[in-house]
């Protein structure tokens, strides 16, 4: 989708949303309720990553359209069922035209499920790992402009963290797909300068508690 100058578009309602959620009310409902706004629950934040990986190459909207048949199919992307799936499970996912029938990132969930235990272990959980990569405020743009926002694919700390899950095991996990999970989860605000949720979410990230490591070792 080409975005109008500026990057904000005026809804039907009158209000002003960053052009990528477009007309499709599932993803103007996910502009306003989801993104952006700061996550700690374990599963949502597995979850997130994982279909971020299977996003690969495709749209998000046509992720977010499948994404209730992805939960059912990958079991409320609980990690530790999803560690225990055989081959019959592979087989049945890749029958599934509810979600992306991609063996490699089927295959790549799996292995990722059987790898959270050591990082929570480590870690604490996955979400104090991850939000041990929130840029500082001096790192972030003092105007998030459309300009900006549309060169910015990866950050250093994006790739920090890509670089830190790959060398634990994990894999579908590549710096562009870590810094949508970052913007996702609300590690960081990209919501544009006027769009109407950003100061909305500003706030919500002032209130979050974020979680921090508890493991045994640092989550780098």
């Amino acid at each position: 989708m080409t975005a109008p100058d500026g990057g904000l578009e005026i809804g039907d309602d009158g209000v002003a949303r960053c052009w990528w959620s477009g007309g499709d009310p599932l993803y103007r409902d996910y502009h306003d309720r989801e993104w952006g706004r700061p996550v700690r629950d374990e599963r949502r934040l597995f979850e997130k990553l994982c279909l971020e990986g299977f996003q690969s190459g495709l749209s998000w909207l046509t992720i977010l359209r499948k994404r209730e048949s992805f939960r059912h199919a990958f079991d409320g992307f609980d990690p530790e069922r999803i560690a225990q799936y055989d081959e019959a499970d592979v087989a049945r996912l890749m029958a599934d035209a509810g979600i992306v029938r991609n063996r490699a990132k089927i295959l790549a969930t799996i292995a990722n499920a059987r790898r959270y235990p050591d990082l929570a272990a480590e870690c604490g959980g996955l979400a104090p790992y991850l939000w041990s990569f929130e840029p500082p405020a001096s790192a972030r743009p003092a105007m998030l402009d459309l300009a900006t926002l549309t060169a910015t694919s990866v950050s250093p700390e994006s790739i920090a963290l890509a670089a830190g899950l790959r060398r634990r095991g994990w894999s579908f996990v590549g710096p562009t797909t870590a810094y949508a999970a970052m913007q996702a989860m609300g590690l960081v605000n990209d919501h544009l300068e006027g769009c109407h949720v950003r100061a909305e979410i500003e706030r919500d990230r002032a209130l979050f508690a974020r979680p921090a490591p508890t493991g045994s070792s640092p989550a780098v």
